[in-house]
């Protein structure tokens, strides 16, 4: 993410490639979606749902069209090279090598490239090379949009981490307070509990969520020194985790509806939700900034596009079935913000085991992900500052950049643990401009360039669906106009408190 040419790894099919998509985008982000489901209420919330679905699988075919792009750029500035080399081999003697030599580049960037047409157009945009979004952005954009593409990325980044910093201590701090309290096995019933409540003995609830925040960073804070990589078998495990808690509470919620215990009315619509849920629904559907690394190694990329429209179907009847089941299941009053949370209440399920699977559960599967987001941050830091030829001392590559990448997310987590506002704000905000604006600045730099170097005629074989630019314009409009209004709607609900 940092940007730059990548190795591409082992290929694999695309029905592989298409569960691989299908565990990146169900994350974090659903287990906050049935609380913001409640809140705006059920039709609105589909509606919202499937639009935002929409939005976000025209935007990945725009990534994949400027990945397309970025390969067959790549592929042809070698082959230049090749044929400028071979041409300066041939012609050492010759009065004006000079002026090819010195026109060589010029001409790379200007004209259609025939050479290339007679080697094979047709093969040309084929994705074989992992490029990164920031080595896109580096190729399709001036200095400014380089500069804005990380600083978007960044902010998203750290949202992630004070999400993934907050989300770990709260599940501990509820599942924790309930068997140590006086509440034993009630954090998913009726009762609403203050951060001011006892947890332990003087201990209130707030000292424990910041004693085990504190915990979480002095074991996960020093991998952001380090070098992490996720391995194989640990994507296996937490992707088998989360494919079990989110079976669990589908089953266990439509059981207790099947049974007539369920408790749920939820309203037609509430405007005052929107927001939230705005930004809850933009978070869950990401997974633009991580195509490169997904689509590169997919063997076979003839109906890629197809591929990637059925994954987003069979995520959106999840999101929906999953947010349903919850809101008719559970009084709105008494949905958590992480969702697992409601089923930590002996009423719901007997089976302890059960319970502390579910309740625990995101601390098993955000705290694997923690060091690679934070690393990746810190990469980003590094690439933005970056300077041809530069190296950074010691003291600034080795703590300086991890400090300024750990310390800001912590201190939110410190401050606030209200993760629905958290992925709320970083959805509707630095999720809007991942997911929306860059994709489409990148589509319409990559069709530029494309016409440019390879001339008006020659047609990307992963051309985006949505090839007119009507579609650029409207993806635009709107990403620029749910800044104004989530930023609109903040400042009117501020100004009525």
């Amino acid at each position: 993410m940092a940007g730059g040419i990548t190795d591409t790894g082992e290929l694999y099919s695309p029905y592989v490639g298409l569960v691989y998509m299908f565990n990146l985008i169900v994350g974090t982000g659903a287990l906050t979606m049935p609380k913001a489901f409640a809140t705006a209420g059920w039709l609105v919330s589909l509606v919202l749902l499937m639009f935002l679905g929409f939005m976000s699988y025209m935007t990945t075919t725009f990534v994949v069209e400027a990945m397309a792009a970025a390969n067959a750029q790549l592929r042809w500035k070698r082959m230049e090279k090749r044929k400028d080399d071979e041409d300066e081999d041939s012609s050492s003697g010759v009065s004006d090598s000079d002026v090819l030599l010195q026109d060589g580049y010029e001409r790379a960037e200007t004209r259609p490239i025939l050479s290339v047409q007679r080697h094979g157009s047709a093969n040309i945009f084929e994705i074989t090379e992992r490029v990164e979004m920031g080595q896109m952005a580096s190729m399709f954009f001036n200095k400014m949009g380089v500069n804005l593409f990380y600083f978007c990325i960044i902010i998203y980044l750290y949202g992630d981490l004070a999400i993934y910093a907050a989300a770990v201590p709260v599940s501990l701090m509820q599942v924790t307070c309930s068997v140590t309290g006086n509440h034993s096995c009630s954090v998913g019933d009726s009762t609403k509990y203050n951060d001011t409540d006892k947890c332990w003995g003087p201990i209130r609830r707030i000292d424990a969520y910041r004693l085990y925040l504190a915990a979480f960073t002095l074991l996960l804070g020093p991998f952001t020194f380090f070098n992490v990589q996720k391995t194989k078998y640990l994507q296996i495990m937490t992707s088998l985790m989360r494919w079990i808690a989110f079976i669990l509470m589908i089953i266990l919620a439509l059981i207790r509806i099947s049974r007539g215990q369920a408790e749920g009315h939820p309203s037609m619509a509430q405007v005052s939700g929107i927001r939230n849920l705005f930004g809850v629904c933009v978070y869950s559907f990401m997974c633009q900034h991580s195509l490169p690394s997904l689509i590169t190694p997919i063997s076979k990329k003839k109906h890629i596009n197809k591929l990637v429209l059925l994954d987003y179907i069979l995520i959106l009847a999840f999101y929906s079935l999953l947010s349903f089941t919850a809101i008719y299941c559970f009084r709105n009053d008494t949905l958590m913000d992480m969702y697992t949370l409601n089923f930590t209440n002996c009423e719901i399920i007997s089976v302890a085991f059960i319970r502390y699977f579910l309740g625990l559960f995101p601390v098993f599967t955000i705290s694997t992900n923690f060091p690679i987001i934070a690393v990746t941050l810190r990469n980003n830091w590094k690439t933005l500052f970056h300077r041809e030829g530069g190296t950074y001392p010691w003291v600034v590559d080795r703590i300086v950049f991890p400090a300024i990448t750990l310390i800001p997310p912590v201190l939110v987590a410190f401050c606030t643990h209200d993760l629905e506002s958290l992925v709320g704000i970083t959805g509707a905000y630095a999720g809007n401009g991942i997911q929306y604006l860059i994709p489409a600045f990148l589509a319409y730099c990559s069709r530029k360039d494309t016409q440019l170097v390879f001339g008006s005629g020659t047609v990307n074989k992963h051309l985006s669906p949505f090839r007119h630019s009507f579609w650029i314009v409207f993806v635009l409009i709107w990403g620029f106009s749910c800044f104004v209004f989530v930023t609109a709607n903040i400042v009117l609900s501020e100004s009525k408190l």
